[in-house]
């Protein structure tokens, strides 16, 4: 990094007039900035942080209300600017008791927990005889009514993939299901857990009812559980469940989206958005998912900062509320559509090895594609051919114009810990972690720096 004498600084000062990014953008050293964040310590200390200080920080809560005040301290100790909570209100929902159990004919004991807006059972449980659904289709071609009175069981068979793929398609067992199930009469659901652990750990998760329907209970088994489910369904007798779930929605109440930057030396170019989210379910500490994204993405940005002033201001946003609806991404794009967002990309899918880039710059704009390929090569990071989305709490601004930036994320291991209480801090691989830093850092300075222009309508908001 070389940085201009204060004589050479004042003779520039002094120049004919240059654009404002000419005079004032550092010149970032986007290979020595990646090779300097392979010894990255400030991830970890963030990630945790957040883990030990704060643990599960469920949506809404006074607990994700204490980490969006760690995250203001933290993030202005680093030095960084602008640093603020945006609040916004949402629906909240909260876990209650929860437990599970084979009546007939075979008696034992289940491990489950309730999806996220799960309706409740009565005080004193609900007992029904099992319906069951190796897959969501047959639910959906079971006839309108004929589940009244019993709890639908719907399995599915996820396979893991490095991209994560498999997610959207068996997802909609979860996401979906309870709903049907609640449409076609059932008194309850349960669901094999979207997850490829093996493991007597449960899933958790979101589910939604249509306005109308009335959520009825649904819950999670673990895959091991779900497994013995079908084992005993298959001896033929009819199996009756008994399920004990007390979550409650407790009404309206806030959370925020916490906001830093680095402020860029051109006023005239967009904002660089990088993003993480700071709630977690609650039965781990929520190290996976996310706590290690905004470790990540704020060590990434501070080794810029820290390097010079880059001509794009970058903006990092640590989302609230994003695992019951993704509340904060929308809180953000309605807060902020009328910027100019020039890139638009998220952390959230672990903190195993990146190892494929994509993204959605202009065509005018490959050589910056290519300066970026190039800087990301040496860490075993691809090229790949599709188009970025940018990720959950982005994908908004993303629609709206922004250029999206991936940065893809070793998914093979992620379904064993997602939304467990497996998903602790012992599972963060530091290794793999700095590596996930020095790919943001090279990303950012590239990115935020380039003097091309990076959207296809630079006029857009």
């Amino acid at each position: 990094m070389r940085y201009l004498a204060p004589a050479a600084a004042i003779a520039a000062a002094l120049a004919a007039p240059a654009p404002l990014a000419a005079q004032q953008a550092a010149p970032l050293d986007a290979a020595a900035l990646r090779d300097a964040a392979l010894e990255d310590e400030l991830a970890w200390e963030i990630t945790e942080g957040i883990t030990t200080e704060i643990g599960p920080r469920l949506a809404g809560t006074e607990v994700e209300a204490k980490a969006r005040r760690w995250s203001v301290d933290k993030l202005t100790s680093l030095g960084f600017s602008n640093v603020r909570i945006e609040p916004f209100d949402m629906p909240v929902w909260v876990r209650g008791e929860e437990r599970g159990a084979i009546v007939d004919p075979f008696p034992q004991q289940l491990y489950l927990t309730a999806l996220g807006n799960s309706g409740a059972t009565p005080a004193g449980g609900l007992v029904g005889e099992v319906a069951y659904f190796p897959t969501l289709a047959d639910l959906e071609a079971a006839p309108e009514g004929s589940l009244k009175g019993r709890i639908a069981f719907v399995s599915h068979a996820m396979t893991r993939t490095q991209d994560g793929s498999s997610y959207g398609y068996f997802g909609r067992v979860r996401r979906a299901g309870p709903n049907l199930a609640a449409r076609k009469g059932a008194a309850a659901i349960v669901i094999r857990s979207i997850g490829t652990d093996s493991h007597r750990n449960p899933h958790t998760g979101s589910t939604n009812f249509d306005e109308g329907v009335k959520p009825i209970p649904a819950a999670a088994l673990a895959i091991p559980d779900a497994e013995q489910l079908e084992r005993v369904l298959k001896r033929g007798k009819p199996v009756r469940m008994k399920l004990l779930l007390t979550p409650r929605q407790v009404g309206i109440r806030q959370s925020g989206n916490v906001i830093a930057e680095v402020p860029g030396s051109d006023p005239s170019a967009g904002i660089v958005l990088v993003a993480c989210h700071l709630d977690s379910w609650d039965l781990g500490t929520g190290a996976f998912d996310d706590a290690a994204g905004c470790g990540i993405v704020a060590a990434a940005a501070k080794r810029v900062m820290d390097a010079g002033r880059p001509r794009r201001t970058i903006r990092i946003l640590w989302a609230g509320a994003e695992e019951v609806g993704i509340f904060g991404g929308r809180a953000y794009f309605e807060a902020h559509r009328g910027e100019r967002h020039d890139a638009a990309g998220e952390s959230d899918f672990g903190a195993d090895r990146i190892w494929r880039v994509q993204t959605g710059l202009a065509g005018t704009a490959q050589p910056v594609a290519a300066r970026l390929a190039a800087a990301l090569a040496p860490l075993g990071i691809a090229a790949g051919s599709g188009r970025a989305g940018g990720g959950a709490d982005v994908a908004a601004i993303v629609r709206a114009g922004a250029p999206g930036i991936d940065l893809a994320q070793d998914g093979t291991r992620y379904f064993d810990l997602h939304h467990t209480p497996d998903d602790t801090l012992d599972k963060i691989d530091r290794v793999q972690l700095r590596q996930n830093v020095a790919a943001w850092t090279a990303t950012l300075a590239i990115v935020a720096n380039a003097p091309e222009e990076i959207r296809q309508n630079p006029a857009a908001q």
